[in-house]
């Protein structure tokens, strides 16, 4: 497949965004959006999941990190993101980054989607991660590892809280272990430095934690190491299978969507960065060779 560049114009007015009133309205892939990279162990664990459907997946690797930003942001380039899938025939679109997910999606779903095509959905990962969550503690009290951006929103404590009052979350901020990721540097002896700093940091904050959700799609990369330093009977949760299940539950429960999704068992891959740098680096993250396309976003 040859590399090839979309470009799509973008704008301040929601009328004028490109397909706004008039999407395509045949069947089309599922859209899986991240800020980056990490979506792509959500993407891997959902074509397991769900292999005969069709995917296009999209990372602003051009405006990563998200983490940093603040909510205006953020909200404002997922909501040019989506638009553009969208665009480009995705009835269906899976947030597959923390951020964007505690940052824009309520924003997305409740302000832009009755203007822009009130049949379509943009689903994201916190919700189905606290509910997976709060069936495995025993001492209600459970641990966060996630962006500072992320910990800052304070999405996953408000979540569990609407599933259990009793449930007390902890939180710490990891700031290096994305950018151990995406150097390639998670294997090193530096990267278990930075893992056992924050969760021992974590762990006695509160001993009486139980169960570990890793609240970034980076994380299952560091995920043997994380278990390494922590004390039998602790938990760790990571999103990819949750999301995964979550999804096929969804597009059981709703048929109606589920035939607006195609299955050629294909995917795609773009990115607002370098094609030849988002290849190299996707294959930190899956275990195949990946060939994007560009998109320009104007």
């Amino acid at each position: 497949m040859s590399k090839q560049e979309i470009k799509i114009q973008t704008t301040n007015n929601l009328n004028s965004l490109p397909g706004v009133g008039g999407f395509p309205s045949a069947p089309g892939p599922i859209g899986v959006f991240d800020s980056g990279y990490g979506g792509l162990t959500i993407l891997d664990k959902i074509r397991t999941e769900l292999p005969g459907y069709d995917y296009l997946y999209l990372g602003d690797n051009a405006r990563t990190p998200y983490g940093t930003r603040s909510f205006d942001v953020v909200y404002k380039y997922t909501l040019e993101c989506v638009t553009h899938l969208f665009a480009m025939g995705c009835q269906l679109v899976v947030l597959a980054c923390n951020t964007a997910s505690a940052k824009a999606l309520r924003s997305i779903q409740q302000r832009n989607l009755p203007l822009m095509d009130s049949s379509r959905r943009v689903l994201g990962v916190i919700r189905p991660t606290v509910e997976a969550v709060g069936a495995l503690t025993h001492t209600n009290h459970i641990g966060l590892l996630a962006t500072t951006g992320t910990v800052q929103s304070n999405s996953y404590p408000l979540e569990i809280q609407k599933i259990n009052s009793d449930i007390i979350v902890t939180s710490e901020a990891c700031p290096m272990w994305v950018p151990l990721i995406e150097n390639n540097e998670h294997l090193s002896e530096g990267a278990d430095y930075f893992i056992r700093k924050n969760v021992k940091n974590l762990l006695d904050a509160d001993p009486l934690i139980d169960t570990i959700m890793l609240g970034c799609t980076h994380y299952p990369l560091l995920e043997d190491k994380i278990k390494a330093c922590l004390p039998e009977g602790i938990t760790l949760v990571s999103q990819g299978e949750i999301v995964a299940r979550s999804l096929a539950d969804y597009l059981n429960r709703h048929p109606e969507m589920d035939a607006r999704c195609t299955r050629n068992a294909t995917c795609r891959y773009m990115t607002t960065e370098s094609t030849e740098k988002f290849s190299s680096s996707a294959s930190i993250f899956l275990n195949e060779e990946v060939q994007a396309e560009h998109l320009d976003l104007g």
